[in-house]
């Protein structure tokens, strides 16, 4: 697969990564362990080298479970993992929402470390922006991680432009994550011409829409009850009748490319910025696969303008995420 560099920092990475959650947490039950290990010992053989994840992931098991399938091509790969909230590390439960308090930080870096099974954190990303804690503190945090050795490199999650200027004057900030799609649009007016400005990478998650994009969910879907798509907005059989529109859109330009609709979601983000590295998740093979040969799709400055013309005529109904979730994005 080919390789992309995130911003001016140096990190490379294949150019489409492979998001973890969804085989520990937020999708229903977790996935059986020795599968997924396979699956992640799958993509490496594939090209892929980019894995994400995070302490809230279980929480927990899904930095064990990255850890334990890279930990003989440890030196083969880039694992991503986050800092930021307050959880119990008996019961791994949320105790007190967000917290990222530079001793909680290191504290956390530590935690992971163990449970990754590494000496070495290549990006941690701070998960979500700490309305109580200045972002200078917080990169100077990871600063101090970064010079110990135990951090290579810095990453924000959902923060907004004007908290990324001020987080990458104290610690070169390697690369931002933030929901990202064709139907999902909000990094573009701010967020991505800071990042250009200043050299970030950008690693969009969610890029096929929790699913939705790849055709194969309709009003009539059902979820499981853990699944967090039961109470999402934008995944009410209502909203979810009224964006077919899209989806089935995306089918006659797949059929157009010879590719399936999730393939063309991720061609697309891959052609906005040479910079873009989706992290796409899956529990399947075949999916795994299907999304890595989205980095083959070729769209033509023709197809991205007929793409932009109909998004543009699309109004999707429903919040991307329930409010009090959102209520800490975007800071």
């Amino acid at each position: 697969m080919q390789k992309r560099q995130l911003g001016n920092s140096g990190l490379e990475v294949s150019a489409l990564g492979l998001g973890c959650m969804g085989m520990s947490s937020a999708y229903g039950p977790a996935a059986d362990k020795q599968a997924m290990i396979a699956l992640i010992r799958k993509a490496v053989e594939l090209g892929v080298n980019f894995f994400d994840t995070a302490e809230a992931y279980g929480p927990f098991v899904n930095e064990v479970l990255l850890g334990e399938a890279v930990a003989p091509i440890r030196d083969q790969v880039v694992i991503a993992t986050k800092f930021g909230f307050d959880i119990d590390p008996d019961t791994g439960g949320r105790t007190g929402g967000l917290n990222s308090r530079p001793e909680h930080i290191k504290a956390v870096a530590e935690a992971s470390l163990r449970r990754l099974g590494t000496d070495v954190i290549d990006l941690l990303y701070q998960h979500r922006v700490d309305p109580d804690v200045p972002i200078e503190d917080v990169a100077g945090a990871v600063k101090e991680l970064i010079q110990a050795g135990k951090v290579k490199h810095f990453g924000l999650s959902e923060a907004a432009a004007g908290t990324i200027r001020r987080a990458h004057a104290v610690q070169p900030v390697t690369a931002v994550q933030s929901e990202y799609s064709i139907w999902t649009r909000d990094p573009e007016p701010e967020v991505l011409p800071a990042l250009e400005e200043l050299g970030i990478g950008f690693v969009p998650f969610s890029p096929l829409g929790a699913g939705f994009l790849t055709g194969k969910i309709d009003a009539n879907t059902t979820f499981d009850a853990t699944d967090f798509r039961n109470i999402s907005p934008r995944f009410t059989p209502e909203a979810r009748e009224a964006n077919q529109a899209l989806v089935d859109w995306l089918g006659e330009v797949a059929a157009q490319k010879q590719a399936t609709p999730a393939q063309i979601a991720l061609a697309w983000l891959l052609a906005q910025k040479p910079w873009i590295v989706p992290i796409p998740g899956t529990t399947k093979l075949h999916r795994l696969e299907e999304n890595i040969g989205a980095a083959n799709v070729e769209l033509t400055p023709d197809d991205l303008r007929q793409i932009e013309s109909f998004a543009s005529k699309i109004q999707v109904q429903g919040a991307r995420l329930p409010e009090a979730v959102l209520k800490m994005t975007g800071r």
